[in-house]
Order: C-alpha cells, then sequence, then structure tokens
C-alpha cells in the first residue's frame, strides 16, 4: 500500500449548515465510491472553504458519515478577485494500492469548471 491524495470540490448551493453540511457529504461519498475506498482508508482530510462560507464547518459533516476517527482539519481559501464563490475544496490522503493515474478526483457542481482536465 501507498499513500495517495485525492482532490475533489463542490459549489455549494447556499450559505447555510444544511448546504454545507449536504455538499460536504455528497462530495465525500462521491470520492469514496469512485476510488473504490471506506473512511478505515483515509489517513486524514483537509478542507478549504472560499470566504463566503462560514455557517459551519465541512469537518463536521464528514464526521457525521464515518470519519470520527480520521484527522480532519478545515481552512480559508485565498480570497482571489472573482474566483468561483462558495466552493469547498477537499484533499484526502488515503492508503491504496492504486497508482497515482488510478486516482479519481471528483469536481462537483459549478466546481467542476476548477479542473476540467480531471473532473469526472
Amino acid at each position: 500500500m501507498s499513500m495517495r491524495a485525492i482532490r475533489g470540490a463542490t459549489q455549494v448551493s447556499a450559505n447555510t449548515p444544511e448546504a454545507i453540511a449536504s455538499a460536504v457529504k455528497e462530495l465525500i461519498s462521491a470520492i469514496l465510491v469512485a476510488n473504490s475506498i471506506q473512511p478505515t482508508d483515509v489517513i486524514s482530510v483537509f478542507f478549504t472553504s472560499t470566504p463566503d462560507l462560514d455557517a459551519a464547518f465541512p469537518a463536521a459533516a464528514c464526521r457525521e458519515i464515518g470519519f470520527a476517527s480520521v484527522p480532519l482539519i478545515g481552512s480559508v481559501e485565498v480570497d482571489v478577485p472573482g474566483a468561483l464563490s462558495r466552493v469547498i475544496r477537499v484533499m484526502l490522503h488515503v492508503a491504496s494500492s492504486k497508482t497515482l493515474d488510478e486516482m479519481t478526483h471528483i469536481y462537483l457542481h459549478g466546481a467542476s469548471a476548477l479542473r476540467r482536465d480531471i473532473a469526472q
């Protein structure tokens, strides 16, 4: 097994605790399914949120779907003028036997514009 990083992002519909939690759960679940991994395969998770998302911590929603024992941390994304709003980005570090090229990165909703080259 090797340690691999999986990236993802989603654009949240609104700055509410419910919308943030729903978006995080959808994104993390999509990453797990696309890469055939379980929360027990995850070493750590790093979230960033655009400054306009301050109604809830993304990590809190992640804990609700089986990540209570996984180290989670969040940060505020750089506030670049003109950047896409209401975006949560994530990087999962996972134990996997897959190669780097076999990892599937997930970009949902408006965030698919961030990485058209690898968005699924």
